[in-house]
């Protein structure tokens, strides 16, 4: 017998929750819900309750177990949101988190409303779009999450990056954080760091848009007082405008901005010498690592080329409408056929211009890319020069750069670093390349298990660089 109730409702708790034909377990089933699914119940018999499903657009029995009733009056909100509290921070719940926040949302009376909600509700809907993104064996029950947060009003973005798919939220919820006076000053920077993501920004953007997003980003995370920030939120925000501030200084040199460009690096510089690694955390690490990147690739455009003093100098000119030539040239041989000429669509660093004067051979950064910052190495072989590039890496990178390092004369290796995003996971390793044909000699983790690194590494290399960090 059915125990007929008032129209009540219930959010489902448990995957995978079987809506059967009849309240037993051995009738046929109609539908599968999931967790932070919202049911009507209609009635209840034994240990089943009689529900419907207004997404699924269907009806059924379910076990009793696998739901929990919730009333949405203003007495019952304050036990709503000691729910979403405990939720917010559970991974794997996301979707359950929400189906919550929207329940309180629609308890809590207007004038006892605060960020805390919005920001909880879109704190968890990023953290699904990063499960979502993710190559694991729960993408099947991510995607059903995903369906379910979509009858709340949660929207995702999707798009191809370097051959895999990135879904990432549309941050709405993180705009009506920062449109709140009563909003704190952790839950706007989490907004602020929600709405500026990297790896949310669509690569087919055209260089306007994009340009136009970065001053974007950049107001958003300027309008944050840090003051008032917990140590792992400050670290984070001040990580993220060094990405920020490394775009926006590549997009200026692209236009040849140099005075802007060189600011916008130095600031870049700045931000990332201002975080703190130890205060981030193992779970926004990568938040870090990403920014050194980006910086690591641009910081070439904080320092000023400076006098060559030979006997190889390389010189810069324009070529066909967004080129750049380089030559090489001996300095005591004015007025001759220069060594060796090559173009280039990307920036060349003239100030990361190095010659090797004990073995004919000079090296300069050069970077095709906002986060890809290659080594040429111009050599003689045979009497004759050439120009070998020497990319951060070659299995289906991301972003990332190479750096010269220094030079061992007795065994003329060149040592170099990489660091370089790869397949959603970052690697730096340290070698000594044969110069003659650059094959690889040696490979570390570190320098200090290179024996050359250790006598012949450059100066200013080890001052500056940020490999070292």
């Amino acid at each position: 017998m059915i125990l007929a109730l008032a129209a009540a409702l219930a959010i489902v708790v448990q995957d995978h929750t079987s809506v059967r034909a009849a309240p037993h377990t051995g009738a046929p089933e109609l539908t599968t819900l999931w967790q932070g699914d919202v049911v009507e119940i209609r009635g209840e018999q034994a240990e089943y309750l009689k529900v419907y499903n207004y997404r699924r657009e269907r009806g059924g029995y379910l076990r009793s177990e696998a739901v929990r009733r919730v009333a949405t009056t203003e007495a019952d909100a304050p036990g709503l949101l000691a729910v979403l509290r405990f939720l917010r921070e559970s991974p794997g719940s996301e979707a359950l988190g929400i189906s919550y926040g929207a329940a309180y949302l629609k308890a809590v009376p207007t004038r006892a409303l605060t960020a805390e909600p919005f920001d909880a509700i879109a704190r968890m809907a990023e953290r699904l779009a990063d499960a979502a993104s993710a190559s694991t064996n729960q993408l099947r029950d991510v995607a059903a999450h995903l369906e379910v947060v979509e009858q709340f009003g949660v929207r995702m973005r999707s798009f191809e990056r370097n051959g895999r798919m990135q879904v990432c939220y549309d941050g709405d919820l993180f705009r009506r954080v920062l449109s709140l006076a009563r909003a704190s000053a952790e839950e706007r920077a989490h907004a602020a760091l929600g709405l500026t993501r990297s790896d949310c920004i669509d690569p087919n953007l055209g260089p306007v848009m994009r340009a136009s997003l970065d001053d974007e980003r950049r107001q958003l995370l300027e309008q944050i007082d840090d003051r008032e920030l917990t140590a792992m939120t400050r670290s984070r925000l001040r990580a993220r405008r060094a990405g920020v501030w490394a775009s926006i200084a590549y997009e200026q040199v692209r236009r040849q901005e140099m005075p802007a460009g060189s600011a916008a690096a130095e600031r870049a510089l700045a931000e990332l010498f201002g975080v703190h690694a130890n205060d981030i955390g193992d779970a926004h690490q990568a938040e870090y690592t990403d920014a050194v990147l980006r910086v690591g690739a641009i910081r070439w455009a904080a320092m000023t080329p400076v006098s060559q003093p030979g006997p190889l100098i390389l010189s810069a000119s324009s070529g066909v409408p967004g080129q750049t030539c380089v030559a090489l040239e001996l300095a005591h041989r004015e007025h001759t056929a220069p060594l060796l000429r090559r173009c280039t669509y990307g920036i060349v660093w003239l100030a990361s211009a190095q010659a090797i004067s004990q073995d004919h051979a000079l090296v300069v950064a050069v970077q095709p890319l906002e986060s890809w910052r290659e080594l040429w190495v111009f050599h003689e072989t045979a009497g004759t020069w050439t120009v070998d590039v020497i990319s951060p890496g070659a299995n289906d990178p991301e972003e990332g750069y190479v750096e010269f390092a220094g030079f061992a004369p007795g065994t003329r290796r060149l040592l170099i670093v990489r660091e370089l995003k790869e397949r959603n996971r970052f690697r730096r390793w340290f070698e000594e390349l044969r110069l003659g044909d650059l094959a690889l000699v040696r490979q570390a983790s570190t320098p200090e298990l290179l024996r050359d690194f250790g006598r012949w590494q450059d100066v200013a290399w080890r001052r500056d660089t940020l490999a070292l960090r």
